[in-house]
């Protein structure tokens, strides 16, 4: 039982009787973490853009470019598209639905526009002025300035109306 014998005794120090020495308190830097409150303020950010709901009334109707360069219709070849209600929509290689809609063949159109345009640029019309419905798609309009776009040479418009 010599084991309990050592907790009965008194607590022997090993460093001669010198005084404790307790280490001096750790100054605190002035600083404050921003980080979590600006992870709070981005989600909240996040949260009310999600959660909104668009007020449609207070739309605002913006003003027409000034300064901006349209095309000159003499030196252009017009491209017409209107919605025909079909898979392919009519194009017209006039300036509105003049005349008879190309056939509704996707490729063949492609081809006559590009035929046009084609035949266009070599009489001196440099740019073409491709004019759509609002209810045509904007596969078709792509459709058919990607054909009108094969001439090297050539300025693309799409949709440039100049009000005066």
């Amino acid at each position: 039982m010599a084991h309990n014998d050592a907790w009965d005794k008194p607590f022997a120090e090993d460093d001669g009787g010198a005084a404790v020495q307790f280490r001096p308190p750790l100054m605190q830097e002035g600083d404050i973490d921003m980080t979590p409150m600006i992870d709070c303020v981005f989600l909240l950010l996040i949260f009310f853009l999600i959660s909104s709901i668009p007020d449609v009334n207070t739309a605002v109707e913006l003003a027409p470019a000034r300064y901006g360069k349209g095309a000159d219709p003499s030196t252009a070849v017009f491209v017409t598209i209107a919605d025909s209600g079909g898979k392919s929509a009519d194009v017209y290689l006039a300036d509105g639905k003049v005349g008879t809609p190309l056939t509704k063949d996707p490729k063949a159109q492609e081809a006559a526009v590009s035929a046009a345009v084609r035949e266009g640029f070599k009489n001196g019309k440099s740019s073409v002025i491709i004019k759509a419905g609002r209810s045509v798609k904007h596969k078709e309009v792509s459709r058919v300035a990607s054909a009108a776009s094969l001439v090297e040479g050539i300025q693309l418009y799409l949709a440039v109306f100049e009000i005066k």
